[in-house]
């Protein structure tokens, strides 16, 4: 009788074992019932036997045998943690020293010590209150690229807003003060808005605005000025400072001065 309970206890521990799920049980399970889906990674959790599912910008949960499909943020109750914005931020960072500044419109504020770079369209409204928050912020270095995804106008504006004499007056008339920038010559210049969009597209940048930060991370949306200025703050280093600053501009007025 011992040899059979000892065997019968080995037994269900390998199909115990056997049937532990890995990460490409879960892709197989989901391909069955998704046949267009395409999974980039696939993770499993420390929460409730969950798997993570990233699919280029986006995450969702499910379990081993993908019986269902959870959307939606993951919160830490003990921490108030938002699991699934961190991981989307560590799973699309990129490498901010690669992008191709000179497509970009430079502003420097103070020291420029803390560099972001922005995607914007200069007809996303929330751009334009994102950009009326930001420009408050001090030492500073913002890379703005133009980024017309939204209507062929979008393309005309940015147009002329490359094209301008002063690239940085012509974008901040423009987004903060509703002056729109004037038209531009025919071939005036070239500017970069097609090397933007393809850029953007491989980046994943699917709305505006769409900021990164030095360690690569992004953030999707018009934050409000605390998070942002937070983020910025867990970035900061002391020996970190703008060698090179072309056009250094002082602090903005508030949103609310810019209406006066």
């Amino acid at each position: 009788m011992k040899k059979i309970l000892i065997a019968l206890a080995a037994t269900l521990f390998a199909v115990s074992c056997g049937v532990q799920a890995n990460p490409d049980d879960v892709k197989k399970e989901l391909a069955k019932k998704f046949p267009d889906l395409k999974t980039e990674r696939i993770t499993k959790t420390t929460y409730g036997g969950l798997f993570e599912v990233f699919t280029g910008t986006e995450i969702f949960y499910t379990d081993e045998k993908a019986t269902f499909v959870v959307t939606g943020n993951l919160i830490d109750t003990s921490t108030r943690a938002n699991i699934s914005e961190a991981r989307i931020g560590k799973l699309t960072a990129i490498k901010f020293d690669d992008l191709p500044f000179a497509n970009a419109i430079k502003i420097v504020r103070g020291d420029g010590s803390r560099r972001i770079a922005i995607f914007e369209d200069p007809l996303c409204g929330f751009c334009k209150k994102f950009e009326a928050e930001i420009n408050t912020l001090n030492n500073v270095t913002a890379y703005t690229f133009l980024y017309p995804i939204l209507a062929q106008d979008s393309h005309v504006k940015s147009k002329a807003i490359w094209c301008a004499p002063d690239k940085i007056t012509a974008w901040q008339d423009w987004m903060l003060r509703d002056k729109p920038p004037a038209s531009p010559a025919p071939e005036a210049c070239a500017a970069p808005l097609a090397e933007n969009v393809a850029l953007g597209q491989k980046m994943r940048v699917n709305g505006t605005p769409v900021t990164f930060f030095e360690d690569g991370e992004r953030i999707t949306g018009a934050l409000p000025l605390a998070t942002f200025e937070a983020k910025l703050a867990s970035l900061a280093r002391p020996d970190r400072a703008s060698a090179t600053a072309p056009a250094k501009v002082p602090a903005s007025p508030s949103p609310a001065a810019l209406k006066k």
